[in-house]
C-alpha cells in the first residue's frame, strides 16, 4: 500500500477493534518559543488527507506552544498490535463550522466543562471547578451549549508519516511516507 492516509485508516480501525481503551488517543509534542519540549495525551477526533484534528482550549499551553511555534508531532502507540505511527507536519486551526460541529457533538457535561475549565492554569482547590462547572449548568439550563469562543480544534498536516511495526529479535520494521510534490515518497527502514 502506497497512501499513508489508506494504510492509517486500515491500522486504526484495527486498533479500534483490538484496543481496550481510547485507540484514538495520541501523543502531541509542541515545542515553546525558546524551543522546550512538551508533550501530552490528546483525542484524534477527524483525519483525513488534510490532516489530523484535535480539540482543545486555546488558551491554555498547548495552544500557547503552537501559537509561537505552529509545528507539532502526533504519535499512536497500539501496544497490544505491536504499532505505532508517528507523524510530523504543521499545524493551523480548525475552521470554525468544523469545531461547531465537534463540539454539538459532545455530551453536554463535556460541553459545560469546557466552559468551565482554565485549562492549564491553577485554581485554589477542587471545589473551585466545581462550583464553576455548577455555575455553567445554571447559565445554560435549558439551552443548548454553545461553543466557546476560546475552544477550537486544530489541524496537523503531515509531511512525514512512520508506519512502525515490531518485530522478532528487535528486528523492527519503518515505513516512512514523506510529503513530495503531488504525493508521497516511500522507504523502508530497518533498526
Amino acid at each position: 500500500m502506497t497512501d499513508p492516509f489508506a494504510l492509517f485508516d486500515q491500522w486504526f480501525a484495527e486498533a479500534k477493534a483490538s484496543e481496550p481503551n481510547d485507540p484514538n488517543a495520541m501523543a502531541l509534542a509542541t515545542a515553546d518559543a525558546a524551543g522546550r519540549p512538551s508533550v501530552r495525551m490528546v483525542l484524534l477526533k477527524g483525519h483525513g488527507p488534510d490532516g489530523f484534528v484535535f480539540y482543545t482550549n486555546r488558551e491554555g499551553r498547548k495552544a500557547a506552544d503552537l501559537t509561537a511555534n505552529p509545528n507539532a508531532a502526533l504519535l499512536f502507540h497500539w501496544k497490544s498490535l505491536r504499532r505505532q505511527i508517528r507523524i510530523e507536519g504543521p499545524v493551523t486551526l480548525a475552521t470554525d463550522a468544523e469545531s461547531d460541529a465537534y463540539f454539538a457533538s459532545r455530551g453536554r457535561d463535556s460541553q459545560l466543562g469546557a466552559w468551565a475549565s482554565d485549562q492549564s492554569r491553577p485554581l485554589a482547590d477542587r471545589e473551585t471547578f466545581e462550583a464553576r462547572f455548577a455555575e455553567m449548568s445554571d447559565r445554560f439550563e435549558g439551552q443548548d451549549v454553545p461553543r466557546p469562543p476560546f475552544w477550537g480544534g486544530y489541524r496537523v498536516t503531515p509531511v512525514s508519516i512512520e508506519f512502525w511495526q515490531d518485530r522478532a529479535h528487535r528486528l523492527h520494521e519503518r515505513r516512512v511516507f514523506t510529503a513530495v510534490e503531488g504525493g508521497w515518497s516511500e522507504g523502508l527502514l530497518f533498526p
